[in-house]
């Protein structure tokens, strides 16, 4: 369950609060009777990012063409294409 605490007490009262989030309880941050914030305990993320050169060694490869253009990606006739002069967005609109 989470205790509602107003604004001025968490500031007061903060090192007790957070033994108390150690403790596995939640508190509601509230100012003038609206809840604002949430005091909760934290939780690292459980997928970490492999770091750079992580996969040094491991066999993997990437198609010979991946940095030409797609020119049938716009239509011509979109409104987004670049021969309507328009700023450069990406457009999945296609004319049928």
């Amino acid at each position: 369950m989470q205790t509602v605490v107003n604004a001025h007490e968490a500031k007061t009262h903060l090192s007790r609060l957070l033994e108390a989030v150690e403790r596995g309880e939640e508190f509601v941050i509230a100012r003038a009777g609206q809840p604002v914030a949430m005091l909760s305990a934290y939780h690292p993320p459980r997928r970490k990012i492999a770091p750079p050169g992580s996969m040094e060694g491991q066999s993997w490869w990437m198609a010979d063409d991946f940095d030409e253009a797609i020119d049938d990606l716009v239509s011509p006739s979109c409104p987004c294409s670049p021969t309507t002069k328009t700023p450069s967005i990406v457009c999945w609109w296609r004319n049928p």
